[in-house]
């Protein structure tokens, strides 16, 4: 068992004020690996305290001072690759492989495109030339950061380097049901170098720690990463400080596969779901398929789902692992129920457990069809490796039932046809869209519409988040 109950406050390892026992559990095994202590209003004080007073010399650091620590990170962040890839498949359950070469990597690649961001961002430029205005883009002071389980160290390095980058000091507050990789990178950013204050780390939950980051009065902005349904509980809680709030939230996202699409657009579709068994909030949970070629893409889709092994995260190999927690396996499992008792046609997977994993939160890759737009597995976000698949007849119907939602963060088409793929995605209500299997490029914005959320991370995107804009009226 692990110890893990201290907080990393002002450049030191400290313990809680109140100690306040959580298990880290193995989703693989469900059995506890790890002890968190889940941190009090006193904690948060304290911390809010360092980075406040850390800011007023980090705030007005030499940009350069402050790219020679984040590359330091980025080297240090490299050199510990494996031991990062091992916390994230113990407490989130990615599989070996996966989680080396996608969720490792991603953190990785992020700190290196946001150096590559800083080093040709211009913090203070003259407005036009023959103005003798001038515009300073500062800081925005001490930041909340609170992360989820289902990206740990891809959505901290979103937050946590452009912070850095920006002159902001912060608290980061990782998932507590996946925290060691956050208190991982606390230990890389106290080797790096970073003056005491600038980060500091506490564990807790939503309604404790959570809470008191976003009504706190000496927090200047909340970056938060998670559930609509808590967006909308730290919007409310922030709002009588009118501090800055940008919100990562969930998504349904839809898929529409044509009839003159690639041959293997329906297994790529179905490999994109089911990958982090699941557990992403752009994952493309509906596939809508022109009617002419509905039956193929069932049998497709069946096919490769029945194909996509399930099997312990720590095994090495093409498979995906369990879901996160009892409580996600719970809704997820109700949530396939729903579907079956809502009429829809289950083809592959279902609730059932796969042979052989009795233990462990481990759900087969499943596929409906004959699923309408009005049926809770079409609606809700899953969360889970769980696909409906939607008929359609015009590309106008096939838009207007993607677009039947109120999230808005990724949607993707399929068609060899450049200009419908094209006119496709500018009628998507949604801040991200995929088209034939293409990926964004690191230093692109991600980010939602409607209730997927608002603001944007990565590249310069992602700096701007953390500046307020100043002008300066008679700079000459």
């Amino acid at each position: 068992m692990l110890d893990k109950r201290k907080f990393y406050i002002d450049g030191e390892w400290i313990n809680p004020y109140q100690a306040n026992d959580f298990d880290v559990i193995n989703p693989s095994n469900e059995e506890s690996f790890a002890l968190i202590s889940l941190g009090s209003i006193k904690d948060v004080d304290r911390a809010v305290l360092s980075a406040k007073k850390a800011f007023d010399r980090w705030s007005v650091s030499k940009k350069k001072d402050r790219i020679d620590l984040i590359e330091e990170l980025l080297k240090i962040y490299h050199s510990r690759w494996d031991e990062i890839t091992n916390v994230m498949t113990l407490e989130m359950g990615a599989p070996l492989d996966w989680s080396s070469s996608a969720q490792t990597s991603s953190g990785y690649d992020h700190i290196k495109d946001f150096i590559k961001r800083l080093k040709n961002f211009n913090f203070e430029k003259k407005f036009e030339n023959n103005s003798d205005n001038y515009i300073s883009y500062e800081p925005i002071g001490v930041c909340g950061l609170i992360t989820p389980w289902n990206w740990p160290l891809n959505q901290i390095v979103l937050k946590v380097v452009p912070a850095l980058a920006t002159g902001c000091t912060m608290i980061l507050k990782p998932s507590e049901i996946a925290p060691l990789s956050g208190m991982l990178f606390a230990e890389i950013i106290d080797e790096a170098g970073f003056p005491p204050g600038v980060f500091n780390l506490i564990n807790g939950d939503g309604e404790g720690v959570g809470s008191d980051l976003s009504s706190h009065p000496d927090i200047d902005m909340i970056s938060f990463t998670g559930s609509t349904r808590a967006g909308r509980l730290i919007s409310k809680n922030a709002a009588d400080t009118i501090k800055r709030v940008c919100l990562e939230l969930g998504g349904k996202g839809g898929n529409i596969v044509f009839s003159d699409s690639h041959p293997e657009a329906v297994k790529e579709g179905v490999r994109n779901i089911m990958s982090n068994s699941g557990q992403s909030c752009d994952a493309p949970t509906r596939m809508l398929v022109e009617k002419s070629i509905y039956k193929r893409a069932v049998k497709e889709a069946a096919d490769e789902a029945n194909n996509i092994k399930v099997d312990m995260a720590s095994k090495k190999g093409d498979h995906i692992g369990p879901v996160i927690s009892k409580k996600q396996y719970d809704k997820i499992i109700d949530l396939i129920q729903s579907g079956i008792e809502e009429g829809a046609t289950l083809v592959a997977g279902g609730p059932d457990r796969p042979v052989g994993l009795e233990k462990g939160y481990f759900i087969k890759p499943t596929i409906f069809t004959d699923v309408s737009n009005e049926m809770r597995i079409a609606k809700e976000e899953i969360f889970g490796p769980v696909l409906s698949i939607i008929p359609f007849d015009t590309e106008e119907e096939a838009v207007s039932i993607v677009n039947q939602t109120s999230y808005g963060l990724g949607n993707y088409v399929q068609t060899q046809d450049k200009e419908r793929a094209k006119r496709v995605a500018k009628k998507f209500r949604s801040g991200g869209v995929y088209i034939n299997g293409s990926t964004a490029d690191p230093g692109t914005p991600f980010g939602g519409y409607r209730q997927s959320g608002n603001g944007r991370e990565g590249g310069n995107w992602g700096l701007e988040e953390y500046l307020e804009i100043k002008t300066i009226c008679g700079w000459k």
